[in-house]
């Protein structure tokens, strides 16, 4: 057995010492616990990893294990890492183990929530670890499925409408994935051999160019409504604005993600000549999201709902990297998803601090606030510094690396979309420092603010641990960079032998 099948069965029997608790704090520090020891395990991982590439063992995918589940449909229980899903699953540890913090105030149903939580994290563990497609599949809708629940139950707001919007979208992005899985599925023994999900040995069959032209489009869109794919967005603000902190930080910071790694790892991988004449289109699209995603943030005044057009925009950026189909820009695009993903998990965190003193979300209604929570503004800041793409600084790494990749790719098209979704930056510098000055500067508004407390112990165990993520990749990004180059090396390959001028 290989040892990443402690990262489903350590989340398993967290949830299991979780329903067998009877007081709130049991649960708290049982989650805390468990997630704790599958965060060690991930950090564990990248050092175990990291020591393998630098042993010379360069196979494609280290810790494999494969186990029959269903031999009629030769489904298998097939897991192994590359440098990519190694750099997913930290992410997805650091913060999913922030997240528990950030909730340490949940009094309704507290067992229900954090076992519904860590349910969705064990999902997206299960995902990035997954080499055969339907396990694969099976995951995701394991790490979909629960956000009906903890945004319906804890969340505020239109909460019932959101839950409902948000899991009727993913369902219906679910069905095309099913549907392009089916389809690599049936065309994956060309030689009349046995029909298979593994993904390795899908990716050495040449599928015939038709059926690519089909599917591709179905598993792109399908991945993409998860990974904020214009116009196939509009889920994504509302479950944001309605969900709890923590999961607002797992579905910003995690869950997205799952639909570029999606887009990435299955579309575009298993079906490179698709990719190639059909990328144009969805490249436009994601040029579309970069730039409306940070317009739409502009114009709100709602603090989660800013953050929720900001992620729109940071997420198409990702898509619109890994369609032009450089190792430069995808490498970018990797290290985006995990910028993005611990940046606007410390957000939604710091957000839902501040409501739960202020109770409003509402920038007009606020002000004043470095004097009184000089911790979290300060945090605050830093956050917004990330965004904008600040040196030192993770989000300044990932974006330089997807515009300067762009900027590799000859034509005209290419070009003037990379200068448009370039503009976004400084479209983001205005709504970031507009919400700081707003927020942070200034007179206190409010005269029942100036009682307010500034972050608890838990709190900032929280925001201490995401800062350090952002700072750390920021200030020493080469093993990152390095570690996503490794995992590339496959569909660079695949890629360069459709078009040598890809690169």
């Amino acid at each position: 057995m290989s040892f990443l099948t402690l990262f489903i069965i350590i989340p398993a029997l967290t949830v299991i010492g979780i329903l067998l608790c009877k007081k709130h704090m049991q649960v708290k520090w049982t989650a805390v616990v468990g997630m704790g020891l599958q965060l060690i395990l991930a950090i564990g991982l990248i050092f175990l990893f990291l020591a393998e590439r630098r042993s010379g063992n360069m196979d494609e995918i280290l810790f494999i294990q494969d186990n029959v589940w269903y031999q009629t449909l030769n489904i298998h229980f097939f897991i192994g890492v590359d440098g990519v899903s190694v750099a997913m699953i930290g992410l997805t540890a650091l913060v999913v183990f922030a997240g528990i913090f950030a909730s340490w105030d949940i009094a309704d149903l507290p067992r229900e929530f954090f076992t519904s939580l860590i349910l969705l994290a064990s999902g997206v563990f299960g995902f990035f670890i997954s080499l055969d497609l339907f396990t694969m599949f099976l995951f995701y809708e394991l790490a979909v499925i629960p956000m009906y629940l903890l945004i319906g139950i804890w969340g505020s707001g239109p909460r019932h409408y959101s839950a409902m919007k948000l899991t009727l979208m993913l369902m219906g992005g679910s069905a095309l994935i099913l549907l392009g899985i089916l389809g690599l599925y049936f065309n994956s023994a060309p030689d009349g051999g046995p029909l298979t999900f593994d993904l390795i040995q899908i990716s050495k069959i040449q599928i015939p160019v038709d059926a690519q032209l089909f599917f591709f489009p179905l598993l792109f869109v399908g991945f993409g409504v998860l990974g904020a794919l214009f116009p196939f967005h509009t889920w994504s603000p509302d479950g944001h604005a309605s969900a709890p902190t923590a999961v607002s930080m797992l579905h910003a910071g995690v869950l997205m993600k799952l639909g570029g790694y999606g887009c990435y790892r299955v579309a575009v991988f298993l079906l490179p000549e698709a990719a190639h004449q059909l990328g144009w289109i969805f490249l436009i699209l994601a040029t579309i999201g970069v730039i409306y995603g940070a317009l739409g943030a502009v114009w709100q005044k709602d603090l989660k709902y800013i953050n929720a057009y900001s992620s729109v925009s940071h997420c198409a950026l990702v898509l619109f990297a890994i369609l032009i189909f450089n190792e430069t820009a995808m490498n970018g695009a990797i290290m985006q998803m995990i910028s993005h993903g611990i940046m606007t998990a410390l957000f939604f965190a710091l957000i839902g601090m501040i409501y739960g003193r202020t109770h409003t979300r509402y920038i007009n209604e606020m002000g004043g606030l470095m004097k009184v929570m000089p911790f979290l503004a300060v945090a605050y800041v830093i956050a917004g510094l990330a965004s904008l793409g600040l040196p030192g600084f993770s989000g300044f790494v990932a974006e330089m690396t997807i515009f300067v990749g762009a900027f590799q790719k000859i034509g005209t098209f290419y070009r003037v979309a990379t200068i448009i979704a370039a503009s976004s930056i400084v479209v983001t510098a205005v709504y970031i420092l507009r919400v700081v000055g707003i927020l942070l500067l200034g007179k206190i508004t409010n005269p029942e603010y100036e009682t307010i407390t500034d972050a608890k112990w838990y709190d900032k165990i929280s925001v201490v641990a995401l800062i350090f993520g952002i700072t750390l990749i920021g200030l020493a990004p080469l093993w990152l960079s390095d570690m996503i180059t490794g995992g590339l090396g496959p569909i660079m390959q695949k890629l360069l032998a459709v078009a040598p001028i890809l690169n």
